[in-house]
């Protein structure tokens, strides 16, 4: 799959010391059925945070990266990409600030041992938590010769991997795009802003 270019590559932005990971809200903010969905969806100007149990993954890589909001603004990111990605007890949060005060959009999927599951992930994430091991991870690589369809700029920083696992995720991000995001047990829940997924 070929990505939007939502998040591009840009050489000496970010210096990459976060444990590489990926999972992200493809629904915030917007409607959606039950089941698997097509996403993808622009830089808002507001981050949000997304947690998981534990996240399991195929096809990994990471580097650095520029995003821009919607006011043309750019944001230095590390981009992630995950081919496959499974995700137990998966929390997505955002919070706005709106005339009325604060609002805040909770969503949660992937409970009672029947995961979410996500596909051609892409995100750009500026913070990360939680206990993470690779299988056969490559460190110090070219970020153009990554081993997933998404690449980076030559010369740039990167880092790749067949498998990651992580337990007890904690994420902050900007954006997320996805060729599908299937969320089992979707529940969407306005709330008073007080508080997100962590």
């Amino acid at each position: 799959m070929k990505f939007r270019n939502l998040l591009r590559s840009r050489a000496g932005r970010i210096t990459l010391t976060a444990i590489p990971v990926g999972i992200a809200s493809a629904v915030l903010m917007t409607g959606v059925a039950q089941g698997a969905v097509p996403v993808s969806f622009a830089v808002s100007g507001s981050q949000f945070q997304i947690s998981a149990s534990k996240l399991e993954g195929t096809g990994f890589s990471q580097y650095a990266g520029v995003t821009k909001d919607t006011a043309g603004k750019e944001h230095s990111v590390a981009i992630a990409n995950i081919k496959s990605a499974t995700l137990a007890d998966l929390c997505q949060s955002v919070i706005t600030d709106t005339p009325l005060g604060k609002v805040g959009v909770l969503i949660k999927a992937g409970g009672g041992g029947k995961p979410a599951s996500a596909s051609d992930l892409q995100i750009g994430m500026t913070g990360l938590k939680g206990d993470s091991s690779f299988g056969n991870i490559r460190i110090g690589v070219d970020a153009s010769t990554v081993n997933t369809a998404a690449k980076g700029s030559a010369g740039d920083f990167a880092q790749d991997a067949d498998t990651v696992t992580i337990s007890n995720l904690e994420q902050t991000a900007w954006s997320t795009q996805a060729s599908v995001f299937t969320l089992t047990g979707m529940t969407l829940q306005l709330t008073d802003g007080s508080k997100g997924c962590f």
